[in-house]
């Protein structure tokens, strides 16, 4: 009887240690190319913070789905008022932040209040200048009164800037970012990974994934072979000059859709000789949109003529207006005084689409007589120098931000870009609500920008996913920049 009850006892712990082996993973290494200059997404333009943070450990009052549209998030619902001015927000209830506080009403005042309080450091201020006041109704309520009604309220409260903070912990979350979400921050081994696990007392349905490592991997070169060694296993932004050696692979899925990202040959406006239409539309001339997409991109970039998402269903094809045209490029540069071209330097980034689209661009520019000076910048340099100092001729980067064609308005904005009709179209599209008419007014505003070549308008960056065959759940699509894991899993 005793040696049934030994058999017994062997096969129903080999029974369970085979269970326990075929049971699905719950960790995950995801690969990143940019290391977040640090961990508050309400304190800095850097899309890294976003990639990591948005929607895995921050939470805003709405939120934006993989497709685009607006979501319920820390609001559970709301209403609005006939004259579309005041927005009453109803809270989710028994919500507590990561160090075990109560997340209510006075926290969603303290944090849209502080975004867009004069000593705001958002680096999307002008997201909140359509709010008059906040108020803390009770606990679960929050009313917010507009200067006026603003069409896009609901999808701007959805951007990684506008998650909601706790005064007690808003100075530290650089280092150590408390939020609401299903994960909790863990550790950040600078220079190497972010670490986040899931967070045991979430308030909402909690993820799949006990724990996942955001890698810094900077580089195809690198990102390739950890792929294939099991390293990383996922890398939802892959570096499109990497997928050559990967397609066909069994092992992997490679996914490709669309981003919100315009990428720019941004000019300073306000520096000689860029402050010229001439020189500014010869360079435009002067680019070869589709070597620049095949080089710059692999081929997945799709070219643009003005600062929108040719996904969008507001995109107005404006690529025609600047063929590729060295002797057109030539002939505005003797109109304009520079028959003998001029030198210039170029910043660029750390991204593969900068690094090597700069070489192809510079080469292009050559053949016009404009000869760069190509200085290679990392990407704290340039957030520092370009974006917030304005010290530069041409630098290119990616625009990642949704709807954002009312940057080109932003009198202290990096382009330097002023002009009163585009101005007069962007306040008038942040007062309209009617489909119809927002449409008509999107599409000025980009021919008036294509008119000006505010900059050279390259192409929108591919989202080109590539992650081991055997997980689910990662977005196709980018409508907003951010690698959400809340939905990952690995298939059992």
């Amino acid at each position: 009887m005793n040696s049934w009850k030994s058999v017994l006892a062997a096969t129903a712990l080999a029974l369970a240690s085979a269970t326990s082996a075929m049971a699905a993973r719950t960790d995950i290494v995801i690969g990143i190319p940019l290391e977040p200059p640090h961990l508050d997404p309400t304190a800095s333009a850097a899309a890294a913070i976003d990639e990591v943070l948005y929607a895995n450990v921050f939470q805003g009052l709405t939120r934006i789905g993989p497709s685009g549209e607006v979501l319920p998030d820390l609001a559970e619902s709301w209403t609005i008022s006939d004259d579309g001015k005041t927005y009453t927000f109803k809270l989710h209830s028994g919500v507590k932040f990561h160090d075990g506080s109560d997340f209510n009403a006075d926290d969603v005042k303290f944090s849209l209040d502080r975004a867009r309080g004069e000593k705001s450091a958002n680096a999307q201020k002008a997201l909140f200048a359509a709010i008059d006041t906040v108020e803390a109704i009770d606990p679960a309520t929050v009313k917010i009164t507009l200067k006026n009604p603003q069409g896009s309220f609901l999808y701007n409260l959805g951007w990684g800037d506008a998650v909601i903070v706790a005064p007690e912990t808003a100075d530290t979350n650089k280092e150590k970012p408390i939020g609401t979400g299903p994960f909790k921050f863990e550790n950040w081994a600078k220079g190497s990974s972010i670490t986040l696990v899931k967070s045991a007392d979430y308030w909402g349905e909690p993820a799949f994934l006990d724990k996942a490592e955001f890698r810094i991997v900077p580089d195809a070169a690198a990102a390739v072979p950890a792929l294939l060694s099991g390293d990383v296993q996922a890398f939802p932004f892959f570096q499109p000059d990497g997928v050559a050696q990967i397609e066909g692979d069994p092992r992997f899925s490679v996914v490709v859709g669309a981003t919100e990202g315009e990428t720019l040959l941004s000019m300073n406006n306000k520096k000689p000789p860029f402050d010229n239409l001439k020189v500014r539309q010869a360079i435009s001339y002067a680019l070869d949109r589709a070597a620049i997409v095949e080089g710059a991109s692999a081929g997945f970039g799709k070219p643009i003529g003005s600062h929108q998402s040719p996904a969008s269903k507001d995109y107005v094809d404006l690529t025609g207006m600047y063929p590729h045209d060295v002797a057109k490029a030539k002939e505005l540069l003797k109109e304009a005084g520079l028959e003998n071209g001029f030198k210039a330097t170029l910043k660029l980034p750390p991204p593969s689409y900068a690094r090597l689209g700069g070489e192809i661009i510079a080469s292009q520019l050559r053949e016009v007589g404009i000869d760069l000076e190509i200085i290679p910048i990392e990407w704290a340099q340039w957030l520092e120098q370009v974006f917030k100092g304005k010290d530069f001729d041409l630098t290119i980067v990616s625009h990642t931000e949704p709807n954002d064609i009312d940057i080109y308005s932003r009198k202290d904005y990096y382009f330097n870009y002023d002009n009163p009709a585009f101005d007069k179209v962007i306040e008038e599209l942040k007062v309209t609500s009617d489909e119809a008419k927002r449409k008509d007014l999107l599409g000025q505003a980009q021919k008036i920008l294509a008119e000006d070549a505010v900059v050279g308008f390259l192409f929108e960056l591919p989202k080109v996913g590539v992650w081991d065959a055997k997980l689910e759940g990662f977005w196709t699509d980018a409508p907003i920049q951010a690698n959400d894991i809340t939905k990952v899993k690995w298939k059992d």
